[in-house]
């Protein structure tokens, strides 16, 4: 019995080690494992944000033209382009010019917040500087850019710009238009389109000027039909209209 007690008491101390080393084995697989399903997650989440960046960004709006802004080549003079934009969407959206050349170039207006099928024709003014030392540019090439984005926001807003940095991460770049110069005496199917273009802005623009007329309620038998809602709604975009083109 004495040898059976000793037996177990040699055996005794091998068995503890044995013990803790499974268990820290365990821990350690654990712990491992843990480590893996976080770095998979990890990977999982940056390969998802890597394939929505290369996803092509849907447009809000349609342009025309679609990637460039002609301008009348006039050297020490103020021209004009236009471009019409539309918002294709289901939902309000606001747009916003941006130039690489702020100083010799402005919109009007330069922003805007367009309903569900609505359309603009924005007016785009540029100086043309002379070319060194009197010479005929006979590129007619420049360097000027204009970017276009877009903005989805709910409903009728007052716009501002600052709507465009208070929600950076939803801001979409609609497109990078680049200036082209057409030959104001020589007659070209773009030039007529422009011509075309800024006569219709021209247009609107007064429209947007004058009050609109207080016609009274239309009669349609013995009832009075009043479609109070869209009157108010075309007052509306008449004011924010003028109010833009007068910030210039």
């Amino acid at each position: 019995m004495a040898k059976s007690s000793s037996n177990n008491k040699f055996w005794g101390l091998f068995r503890l080690p044995f013990k803790q080393s499974g268990n820290t084995t365990i821990n350690s697989s654990s712990s491992s494992s843990t480590n893996l399903t976080q770095q998979l997650n990890q990977t999982s989440n940056t390969v998802s944000s890597v394939a929505r960046s290369l996803l092509p960004t849907r447009r809000r709006l349609r342009l025309d033209p679609s990637t460039k802004l002609y301008f009348p080549y006039e050297p020490g003079k103020q021209v004009r382009s236009a471009i019409r934009i539309k918002n294709t969407s289901k939902s309000h959206v606001a747009f916003k010019f941006q130039t690489t050349a702020p100083k010799s170039c402005f919109m009007r207006p330069p922003g805007g917040i367009l309903a569900p099928g609505e359309t603009i024709i924005a007016t785009v003014f540029k100086f043309v500087e002379l070319p060194e030392n009197n010479e005929i540019q006979k590129d007619q090439k420049s360097n000027v850019k204009f970017k276009i984005m877009s903005l989805k926001v709910k409903g009728e807003l007052d716009y501002v710009p600052e709507l465009f940095d208070e929600q950076r991460d939803q801001v979409a770049v609609e497109q990078i238009l680049r200036v082209v110069f057409l030959d104001a005496d020589r007659p070209s199917s773009a030039l007529e389109k422009l011509k075309r273009q800024l006569a219709e802005a021209e247009s609107a623009l007064e429209a947007r000027k004058k009050p609109p007329e207080d016609t009274g309620p239309r009669i349609v038998g013995e009832a009075l039909v009043i479609d109070e809602w869209k009157e108010r709604r075309e007052r509306y975009l008449a004011r924010q209209q003028v109010e833009a083109v007068d910030s210039l």
